[in-house]
């Protein structure tokens, strides 16, 4: 099975909710920076550490942030009010 790169387009940091940092379901992680990186990386949650990019990845490729998280939710069945995703 071929690895998967990450693209560090920040997808799985806005698109899931992470109940240990307190953020909903397509909400903007606040420790994901306007360059789509980890402020906190080296201290980031065991949930985040666990992931690796994946075949998920390459299934929402998008333009936008915004469309690879609503094709994210999308593949699971969820979704979230339009342009929540959306930096502030």
């Amino acid at each position: 099975m071929a690895a998967h790169e990450c693209t560090r387009c920040g997808a799985c940091c806005v698109a899931p909710d992470i109940s240990s940092l307190g953020k909903a379901l397509g909400v903007r992680c606040p420790n994901l920076t306007e360059e789509n990186l980890c402020r906190v990386y080296d201290d980031r949650p065991a949930v985040c550490r666990s992931y690796g990019a994946d075949q998920l990845c390459e299934d929402i490729a998008a333009p936008t942030l915004e469309e690879r998280v609503e094709k994210y939710l999308k593949v699971f069945g969820l979704g979230v009010e339009r342009g929540a995703a959306k930096a502030t």
